[in-house]
């Protein structure tokens, strides 16, 4: 089985839009150079108004390029789709949401509510944030005791599918961003969960049973730090 960077899912069917969303970007590239490269690789299918990419660790290895009309996205996805930039082939799907530059084409009352909804979007997802991280203080310790206090059973390489992987021989000095940064390639990846007071040891967790299957296959044999880590369905 490869290991995780050399997967590129099959993007999912969406709503045709003026805006197209890549993934799987080397993502050791400056935002600067990428940006003048898909550039130069989608402008040949018609105008583009702008190109987003950002080199926070959310956003890394992900941009967004932004066509005047639908017809010329649609063109450049069909095109361009597993084109390899930098030795990676390009994941390309329309995006789920319009561009700012694509609102801003219908007047400065839609651009205006479109700020506005973005923002209440933004606050939304702090407060679930936050709750999250409550959440994860309280049930923290929980996952730790339940790991520590293993009553007999089955191995875990033979333990059922669930959406919780757990990550076992990690690196004492792991941190959750580096673990987000490979599992969240995965589709449906929702969080990466350090266990407080044990080293070595992490949860993933994702929204379906099927997502985690994914990732567990996918990660066969990945190695963090030089140590090779082991993936298993956590125990419920």
């Amino acid at each position: 089985m490869a290991d995780s960077e050399n997967i590129t899912p099959e993007p999912e069917r969406r709503e045709p839009s003026k805006t197209l969303y890549i993934r799987n970007l080397d993502e050791s590239i400056k935002v600067p150079l990428l940006k003048e490269s898909l550039d130069a690789v989608f402008s040949p299918y018609g105008d583009i108004l702008d190109i987003v990419a950002h080199g926070n660790i959310r956003m890394r290895g992900q941009a967004f390029v932004v066509f005047d009309d639908v017809e010329s996205a649609a063109s450049a996805l069909e095109e361009v789709q597993g084109f390899e930039l930098f030795d990676k082939p390009m994941v390309v799907q329309f995006a789920k949401t319009k561009s700012d530059a694509t609102v801003k084409q219908e007047g400065e009352a839609a651009f205006e509510e479109h700020k506005k909804l973005r923002l209440e979007a933004k606050e939304r997802r702090k407060a679930e944030e936050e709750a999250a991280s409550k959440k994860r203080k309280r049930t923290g310790g929980a996952l730790a005791g339940r790991t520590a206090k293993r009553v007999a059973g089955p191995p875990d390489e033979l333990l059922p599918p669930n959406k919780l992987l757990l990550l076992q021989d990690l690196p004492d000095d792991i941190t959750a961003d580096t673990l987000t940064e490979t599992f969240e390639k995965f589709s449906g990846f929702f969080e990466v969960r350090l266990v407080p007071g044990r080293k070595g040891i992490a949860f993933v967790e994702y929204e379906s049973d099927e997502n985690a299957v994914a990732a567990k296959e996918g990660t066969v044999g990945i190695t963090f730090g030089g140590k090779k880590a082991k993936v298993t369905f956590a125990r419920k």
